[in-house]
């Protein structure tokens, strides 16, 4: 009886031992091929968990993508883990190296694998949507919508798109909706805004947040070097308090839209636009890029500065004169022989 007895005890033991080892030791994959390798990174599985899975088969699914064990095992682990429940739905990586202890932790804990789109500093709406529009790990729920449909499925109706989404890095689990990366943005600009004007210079000539979005725009835009920022401002700033126009070359190639070649001629000057800051007083309606939040500062806060005009040196950063005759001059000696001189 006691050989009985430890010939079981043996043969747990046994059992025991080689479940632990199956547990921690690294599941085997087999290589993606053809259309389930598109896009996918190298040694790494992807697994899709949809909702109301049961865990029978979460375990089919597993093996269905290229995990290499039998099914029936790692459905028993889900089980006798107490945890077959807590397996949450998403989209998941599975690396290789991964263990039945590792996956199942991944699992439950919900570690989807995460994208990620990035939306540039000075980037009109058009480019972002368009970047959007050409990442396949989200679900391209605005693709073919309107600006305005867009702006009213966010709950913005009639509030214009432009500038209204922070430029930033945003992370994304495979399948999201473009709709919940915009309107992460746009929570992201209320902040940021929000935060700029409420630390508005006492004198700014600025009426409101959204002129102060509309004028870091225009200076995230037109600055070059970021050591400039605070001082173009500050130009656009006295201009604004004087009356004259801002004759800003940005917003006139911005009313142009897709008119706008790459080369701006001096008629293009002269042609009236709600956004030609050349022939219309003020600021223009709406922002005319995404800016940052160097640049929504540098709005509210512009350096102080007797300039009036400011022009391209042609390196990056720009010469301020607070005379029509001084920035003449400048513009004659960094801009000879082109015909819409920055800052005119």
């Amino acid at each position: 009886m006691r050989r009985f007895l430890l010939f079981i005890l043996l043969v747990a033991f046994a059992v025991a031992g080689t479940g632990f080892w199956w547990l921690h030791h690294p599941l085997p994959q087999r290589a993606a091929s053809g259309s389930a390798a598109a896009g996918a990174t190298p040694g790494v599985l992807e697994l899709e968990i949809e909702p109301g899975t049961t865990p029978r088969g979460v375990a089919a699914a597993a093996v269905a993508a290229g995990v290499e064990t039998d099914p029936r095992l790692l459905y028993a682990w889900f089980r006798l883990s107490g945890k077959d429940r807590l397996i949450k739905a998403g989209n998941y990586e599975i690396p290789a190296g991964t263990t039945p202890f590792g996956l199942l932790q991944k699992l439950v804990r919900g570690e989807e694998a995460l994208r990620a789109v990035t939306l540039v500093e000075g980037w009109t709406f058009r480019q972002f949507r368009a970047a959007l529009d050409r990442d396949e790990a989200l679900r391209h729920d605005t693709q073919g919508l309107a600006d305005a449909a867009v702006m009213e499925r966010l709950g913005r109706p009639g509030v214009a798109a432009e500038g209204r989404f922070f430029p930033d890095t945003y992370t994304f689990a495979k399948g999201t909706s473009d709709l919940a990366v915009l309107r992460r943005a746009l929570h992201a600009m209320d902040r940021r805004l929000e935060a700029a004007w409420a630390q508005r210079s006492a004198d700014t000539p600025l009426k409101s947040a959204d002129e102060a979005l509309i004028l870091a725009s225009i200076v995230e835009k037109e600055t070059g070097r970021a050591s400039d920022r605070g001082q173009i401002a500050g130009v656009f700033s006295n201009r604004l308090r004087t009356g004259m126009l801002l004759q800003t070359d940005p917003t006139v190639i911005y009313g142009m839209g897709e008119r706008f070649d790459g080369n701006l001629r001096r008629r293009d000057l002269q042609a009236d636009t709600p956004w030609n800051t050349y022939t219309r007083a003020g600021l223009p309606p709406t922002p005319i890029a995404m800016p940052g939040k160097a640049s929504l500062i540098a709005a509210v806060q512009p350096e102080r500065t007797q300039a009036l005009y400011f022009v391209a040196r042609g390196d990056g950063t720009s010469h301020f004169s607070p005379t029509l005759d001084e920035h003449n001059r400048a513009v004659n000696r960094y801009q000879r022989g082109q015909t819409a001189p920055q800052g005119q």
